[in-house]
C-alpha cells in the first residue's frame, strides 16, 4: 500500500501593512510557525513509526496572493492538515485557508502588544460564515511579545487537533476491503458505501471468500514465507485444551492440516489488503497490487466457517503488532465483516498507533450477580460492576497487557515494543480448537486474559436511518479478578475466547449513572477497545468528520471541537454537537 503520508501545513499569517508594521513582525511570525512545526514533528508519528512531516509556507501570508501561493505549495506537498499561526492582526478572509476538504486550526498568540486574539476571532468568524469549521487555539495566559514558548495548554490543543486531523487525512483515499459479505445478519456488515465515501473519503472494495480457495489451489502466496510462518507458529503458538465433546473432536492429523490453512489465510488476507510484490515474481501481477485497504473485514460465519477453518487466528495475528516477520504495524481487520466496528478500530488505531481489541460487549455482571455466582464481592475499579468483553476473533495479542510502560501493563506502538514483550504476549495466549458447534469447519480460537489496571477506551460507530453515523465511547479500566472468580464467570460462556474485564468510569449522569446503564445504552453487539483514555481525541476526530457523539464520559475541560460549535449552543453540548454536524454535513 502506498505510504505517501499526508503532511501538516503550517501557515504563518501576518499584518499586510508595509512601511514598518509587517517588517517588524516577520521574524516573530515565522518563528511561531517554525516552533509549531518542530513541536509537532517531535511529538507525532505516522503508522510506520516515522516522524510526522510539517510543511511551512514559503513566506508569511499577508494577503490573498500569498495565501494562494501557500495553497499551491501545500497541494504539491500532499498536505492534509492546515494550522495557521499568528501573533498579530491579519486580514481574515484574505489570509485564511479556503480548502474545505481538510481540517483547519488557528493559533492566535495571546499577547497585548499586537492583537493576535482579534485576528483569531475574526478569521474564525469568517470560517463559520463560509461553512468551513475551524478549531481555535488561544492560550489562557498572556505572553510577552518576545516569548518563544508554546504554553502547555496550547501544546495540548495543538496535539489534540493534529492527531485527530491526521487520522482523518490518513483515511482519505484508502479502502475498506470486504472479504465476503453479510455475516449472520449483523447490521455492521451491511456495508454502507455512502458513509465511507461521504464521511471518510474512502473507497469500498470487495472480494468473495472463494478468492481464498482460488489462492489456496493456485498457490497464490509466497511459499517461502508460508513455510517460515508455519515453522514460527509451531514453535511459538501454544495449543490449549480442546473443549469439544469427544465425538466432535478432530484428529491431530486434521488439526495439522487446519493449521496450514489458517496460516495461508493470514498471508492471503494481508496480500488482499495491501498487496505483495512477491506475487508479481510468481506471475500474479494483478494480485500483487492488493486493494489499498487501510482496514478490512472477514465475513467468516457462516458461509466460510461451516466448511473451512474459522478466521480467528488470521484476525488475531493481523491485528497484532508482530508476527513471524517480527514487529510491524497492525493490519486492522474486523470479525464478521463488521465494517462499523472496523472503522471504530481504525479511528482508535490512527489516534494511538496501537493494536486494537475487537470484542462482543457480551455481559453486564452486577456486584450482586458476581457474589451470587462466585461468593466474591467486587472491589476497586470493579466495585460497581463489570462488562465481560469477549469474542472469538480479532483481539490482538497485544491485548494480553504483557507490554509495559513505567512498570504497568500497556499496549504500545510496535516500534516501542521489545522482542521480550512480544514473546510474553504469545506465551500468555493459548490457541484452542474452535467450538465445532459454532464452527463446523474447525480452526483455532485465541484464548487469553487481559491484565488488569490498564486505562482503556471502548468505542462504537453506529448508523441510524435519517440521522447517519453516531459515535459512542466510554473510558474505563481493565480489571483483574481472582483466578477462581474469573474461571467461574468465563466458563459460563465459551472459555476458548479471549476475555477483557472492563469497568467503565461512572459520572452519575445520563448513560453513566451505572455500569448497567452503559451496557443498556450500547448501540450494537460489538465494541472496539483501545489502550489509553482517548475519548477526547475521538470526540475531536468525530467533529472533524461531522459525526455526533451520543454517549461519552469525558470531562468537559478535555473536549475540543471547532469554535463554531459554540454558536449552536453552550449549555447542552451534546445537542449542539448534533445540530452542528447536521448543519455542516459530511466533509466529502
Amino acid at each position: 500500500m502506498a505510504t505517501n503520508y499526508p503532511k501538516i501545513g503550517i501557515r504563518p499569517t501576518i499584518d499586510g501593512r508595509r512601511r514598518g508594521v509587517r517588517e517588524s513582525l516577520e521574524v516573530q511570525t515565522m518563528g511561531m510557525a517554525q516552533r509549531v512545526a518542530k513541536f509537532l514533528e517531535e511529538k507525532l508519528f505516522y503508522p510506520d513509526g516515522s516522524q510526522v512531516e510539517c510543511v511551512i509556507a514559503d513566506s508569511t501570508i499577508g494577503g490573498v496572493k500569498e495565501a494562494a501561493a501557500a495553497a499551491q505549495k501545500f497541494a504539491s506537498e500532499n498536505v492534509g492538515v492546515s494550522i495557521t499561526v499568528t501573533p498579530c492582526w491579519c486580514y481574515g478572509s484574505e489570509t485564511m485557508d479556503m480548502d474545505a476538504t481538510i481540517p483547519h486550526a488557528v493559533w492566535g498568540f495571546n499577547g497585548t502588544e499586537r492583537p493576535g486574539a482579534v485576528y483569531l476571532a475574526a478569521v474564525l468568524s469568517a470560517y463559520a460564515q463560509k461553512g468551513i469549521p475551524a478549531f481555535g487555539i488561544y492560550g489562557e495566559d498572556v505572553q510577552d511579545s518576545g516569548s518563544e514558548e508554546i504554553p502547555a495548554d496550547v501544546q495540548s490543543k495543538l496535539l489534540q487537533f493534529a492527531k485527530s486531523a491526521l487520522a482523518a487525512a490518513l483515511m482519505k483515499g484508502k479502502s475498506y476491503l470486504s472479504m465476503g459479505s453479510v455475516s449472520m445478519g449483523i447490521a455492521g456488515s451491511i456495508v454502507n458505501e455512502q458513509f465511507f465515501q461521504e464521511y471518510l473519503g474512502m473507497r469500498n472494495e470487495y472480494v468473495d471468500m472463494s478468492e481464498f480457495v482460488r489462492r489456496f489451489e493456485e498457490e497464490i502466496y509466497d511459499q517461502a514465507e508460508f513455510e517460515h510462518a508455519l515453522a514460527w507458529v509451531k514453535e511459538n503458538c501454544r495449543i490449549g485444551a480442546d473443549n469439544n465433546p469427544p465425538e466432535l473432536q478432530i484428529s491431530d492429523e486434521e488439526k495439522e492440516k487446519q493449521w496450514e490453512t489458517c496460516v495461508k489465510m493470514t498471508l492471503i488476507a494481508r496480500d488482499l489488503m495491501v498487496g505483495n510484490p512477491k506475487l508479481a515474481e510468481l506471475g500474479f501481477e494483478e494480485e500483487a497490487n492488493g486493494h489499498n485497504a487501510l482496514v478490512g473485514g472477514f465475513q467468516g460465519q457462516r458461509h466460510w466457517t461451516d466448511h473451512f477453518p474459522n478466521g480467528d487466528f488470521m484476525e488475531t495475528l493481523l491485528n497484532s503488532s508482530f508476527d513471524w516477520n517480527g514487529r510491524r504495524a497492525p493490519y486492522i481487520v474486523a470479525t464478521e465483516n463488521d465494517s462499523l466496528n472496523g472503522v471504530t478500530m481504525l479511528f482508535n488505531y490512527l489516534l494511538t498507533n496501537t493494536a486494537q481489541i475487537f470484542a462482543d460487549v457480551r455481559t453486564y455482571w452486577s456486584p450482586a450477580a458476581v457474589e451470587r455466582v462466585t461468593g466474591y464481592m467486587l472491589e476497586g475499579d470493579a466495585a460497581n460492576g463489570l462488562l465481560h468483553l469477549i469474542n472469538s476473533g480479532s483481539a490482538a495479542l497485544d491485548g494480553t497487557g504483557e507490554q509495559s510502560i513505567d512498570g504497568k501493563p500497556a499496549i504500545k506502538p510496535f516500534w516501542e515494543i521489545t522482542d521480550e514483550e512480544a514473546d510474553k504476549c504469545i506465551a500468555q495466549t493459548r490457541f484452542r480448537a474452535a467450538s465445532q458447534e459454532y464452527f463446523r469447519g474447525g480452526g483455532f480460537s485465541t484464548d487469553y486474559l487481559t491484565k488488569g489496571g490498564m486505562p482503556v477506551t471502548m468505542a462504537r460507530l453506529n448508523l441510524v436511518k435519517g440521522l447517519g453515523p453516531v459515535l459512542q465511547l466510554v473510558e474505563g479500566f481493565t480489571v483483574e479478578l481472582p483466578e477462581a472468580v474469573h474461571k467461574t464467570l468465563d466458563e459460563r460462556t465459551d472459555p476458548t475466547w479471549p476475555t477483557t474485564w472492563f469497568a467503565p468510569k461512572l459520572t452519575n449522569q445520563g448513560s453513566f449513572k451505572s455500569v448497567y446503564d452503559v451496557m443498556n445504552n450500547w448501540g450494537a453487539n460489538h465494541g472496539a477497545i483501545s489502550y489509553g483514555h482517548i475519548g477526547a481525541d475521538l470526540i475531536t476526530l468525530a467533529s472533524i468528520l461531522r459525526i455526533p457523539v451520543s454517549m461519552h464520559n469525558v470531562e468537559e475541560s478535555r473536549i475540543f471541537r471547532p469554535r463554531v460549535w459554540s454558536l449552536f449552543g453552550t449549555e447542552d453540548l451534546e445537542s449542539a454537537d448534533y445540530r452542528a454536524c447536521r448543519n455542516f454535513g459530511p466533509m466529502y
